[in-house]
């Protein structure tokens, strides 16, 4: 029996070993260490800012930039609706508001006209709103300069969690913002197991951060503590692995867009369906491609497909159920055109990990070709 093909599997060999076991007997378990500092040294220099707090995960640095910023109690704070619980969730841990908006359809990255919507009525309601949280989507970076011009004196805290390694008009996603999060969960571009990092060029936010992320211990001989802190920290163990996955991360990077490639290929000729993201992959990271089915034009379902594909043991994936759609949301504001709920109905995430080889992809590409018969679809 063939093992399953994997949505997006971590891509984990000897480099990494070596650095781990290296990172071992060394002695530094802790987090602190050698490879935590090179670590955020390497990824700060890679995206172009002064500073880089690696963490245990891309929830604990929007959590603390949050904190760091005051953000709470009866703040309101403009997220995109389609994304992953987590960025929503750390707007929730500070008591803050999320306010939903809804997507441009043909990336399903934050819509700026829908965000000055939602400022404009927020703001005429007297509601304080001090930072806008976009989101990439699936390694497509949010168009930056079209959300600045409406965002007034929000501040941005850019969830960069799924594009690390994407750019925007030349510009290294994490980057952007008054500070970016990103993810090294283990099926991230790269991964430390689980881990994430804030990169800012405030040189305050960054040190009172990392603070925070100890426990907020003060600089005095006994602990001593004037403030609430938090277990954060990444570790120096996983910090050697994350060092071990940036050495490879463009060969990486680039396994994915041949994926992007062949799917664009397979894709080009069947009625009804489109790559999420556009036409042009140039500064996308290729993270995870996801198809968009027109079902009044293509005759058959995202979902119909996803059932077939699992069946011949490859993983797909609907594209993320929008917040304002989650039980545990809904009683908050949104504002909305039906874009995030169409691309939820419409669109299936495909297996793109760096870790397939392309006997793995030809067989994929076999198992896609074959689903698709199945639901009806004809493929040139």
């Amino acid at each position: 029996m063939q093992d399953p093909i994997l949505l997006s599997a971590p891509d984990v060999g000897e480099v990494e070993e070596r650095h781990v076991l290296r990172a071992i007997r060394s002695g530094w378990v802790a987090p602190a260490g050698p490879d935590l500092a090179a670590f955020e040294s390497a990824i700060a220099e890679r995206v172009g800012v002064p500073h880089a707090v690696a963490l245990s995960s891309g929830t604990a640095a929007l959590h603390l930039a949050l904190v760091s910023w005051g953000v709470g109690r009866g703040d309101v704070v403009p997220v995109s609706t389609l994304t992953f619980a987590a960025t929503v969730n750390a707007i929730r841990y500070v008591g803050a508001e999320p306010h939903f908006v809804d997507c441009e359809v043909e990336t399903g990255n934050i819509s700026p006209e829908l965000l000055e919507r939602a400022l404009v009525a927020l703001r005429a309601a007297g509601r304080s709103v001090p930072v806008v949280v976009p989101v990439d989507l699936l390694g497509k970076v949010a168009d930056h300069d079209a959300l600045r011009e409406v965002a007034g004196d929000a501040r941005w805290l850019w969830d960069a969690a799924e594009s690390f390694g994407a750019s925007y008009r030349g510009r290294p996603a994490g980057s952007l913002g008054d500070a970016a999060v990103l993810s090294f969960n283990g099926n991230k571009i790269m991964t430390t197991s689980g881990g994430g990092m804030l990169l800012t060029r405030d040189g305050e936010l960054a040190a009172h951060v990392r603070k925070l992320s100890t426990q907020a211990r003060e600089p005095v001989a006994h602990y001593e503590h004037t403030e609430i802190g938090y277990n954060y920290r990444l570790s120096n163990i996983l910090a050697a692995l994350g060092m071990a996955q940036l050495s490879r991360l463009d060969a990486m990077l680039e396994r994915r867009r041949t994926w992007r490639e062949r799917y664009r290929s397979l894709f080009a000729n069947v009625a009804g369906v489109r790559i999420l993201g556009g036409s042009s992959d140039d500064e996308d990271n290729c993270w995870l491609t996801a198809v968009v089915v027109d079902p009044a034009t293509s005759g058959w379902h995202a979902r119909e497909l996803g059932e077939r594909m699992a069946t011949l043991g490859v993983e797909t994936r609907p594209v993320w159920k929008p917040m304002h759609r989650q039980p545990v949301f809904q009683k908050f504001g949104a504002t909305l055109d039906g874009s995030s709920d169409r691309l939820f109905a419409e669109g299936l995430c495909l297996p793109s990990g760096s870790g397939m080889d392309d006997r793995t992809f030809d067989r994929l590409e076999s198992s896609l070709r074959a689903a698709l018969a199945e639901v009806g679809a004809s493929v040139a």
